[in-house]
This record gives structure tokens, C-alpha cells and sequence, in this order.
């Protein structure tokens, strides 16, 4: 099924840029931070998922584990330089 909406060119910095509406963002799964690929053929543009969303510092913080992941590792005696 195809969607289609119109949408106005605007200007961001020294680019143009559209905002991809919610509803057509949904239907092809698009996510926040999802890197996409770009490309043009004569008049047309087309915008296409390449990967999955890369996670902020604090997503991926909040999904950290201790126990899964093992917690922190510390050091209990030393080593190399430290040896005096």
C-alpha cells in the first residue's frame, strides 16, 4: 500500500530538509536515530532504512544489567608500573 502526503521544503542550515510524518514513519518502521540511506534519480528522492537505531548514552545505560552483564570489574591487586 502506498501513502502519500505533500510536503513543503524547508530550509535547515545550508540544506533542505522535510519532516517524515508519523503515520508513513510507522508504516515503513522507521525509529529515532535509525541511520538511513538517501539517493536521487532524476526528480525523485527516496529514503531507505540501512540499520537499526543507534542508542543514545542514556538508552543504552538505562538497558545495562549488572547481572547479565556481570557488574563492575575491579582490579584486586596490582599490576605492572603500580607494583613498587
Amino acid at each position: 500500500m502506498e501513502t502519500t502526503v505533500t510536503l513543503t521544503l524547508q530550509r535547515w542550515g545550508n540544506s533542505l530538509a522535510v519532516r517524515i510524518p508519523s503515520s508513513i514513519a510507522r508504516s515503513v518502521g522507521f525509529k529515532v536515530g535509525q541511520p538511513v540511506e538517501v539517493s536521487a534519480q532524476d526528480s525523485a528522492v527516496r529514503v531507505a532504512a540501512v540499520g537499526e537505531p543507534q542508542l543514545t548514552l542514556k538508552q543504552k545505560l538505562a538497558r545495562f544489567d549488572p547481572e547479565r552483564h556481570g557488574g563492575e570489574i575491579m582490579a584486586t591487586h596490582r599490576a605492572g608500573n603500580e607494583a613498587l
